[in-house]
């Protein structure tokens, strides 16, 4: 069995990546949201209070988590590619996704969320050339990185934690 985890492998970065990998990471970025609400699509109030994993977050939680963390690479996006070597904050996943608002408001607030600001997202990394995917930051924690790291992460998350989603909906034969 696979690591419920990580139910498509651990994120792994592309060495090279070529203008047809970042087209992909692109269209994967923009597609987010609409497989995102196919995932989502039907569920019960208490479907959605249920975890994706022994331990893990709540369907409601990885919904809005989707939404806190693309708000915060959005951002990580635009510092990165607007000033020279930025140090970008991390912050606590897990404690964001334990605060009220996580627990507590629909998740069509985060869903609505997230096809807007994938909406400007999506725009804003067609716009980019290809030097600035080589423009370089550093992430408080992890350490130096590209813009190109930055789309290959955020691309492979989206799709990270849909599959939880339907990874429990597969198994709970939803």
């Amino acid at each position: 069995m696979t690591d419920p985890r990580y139910p498509i492998g651990r994120f792994s970065p592309d060495p090279s990546p070529s203008p047809q990998t970042r087209s992909r990471h692109i269209e994967q970025i923009a597609a987010l949201p609409a497989s995102l609400r196919q995932a989502v699509r039907g569920l019960t109030e208490a479907q959605f209070n249920t975890p994706y994993r022994e331990g893990g977050w709540t369907v409601r939680q990885v919904v809005h988590h989707l939404a806190d963390s693309h708000m915060n690479a959005y951002v990580r996006f635009k510092l990165a590619v607007t000033e020279e070597t930025p140090t970008l904050k991390a912050y606590d996943e897990t404690a964001w996704a334990e605060l009220s608002d996580s627990r507590l408001t629909p998740a069509e607030v985060s869903l609505t969320l997230v096809e807007s600001l994938h909406a400007r997202w999506a725009i804003l990394l067609q716009s980019l050339k290809a030097e600035d995917f080589h423009r370089k930051f550093v992430h408080s924690e992890s350490g130096p990185h590209d813009v190109d790291w930055l789309l290959g992460l955020y691309s492979w998350h989206g799709n990270h934690h849909v599959a939880h989603i339907t990874g429990l909906k597969e198994r709970m034969k939803w």
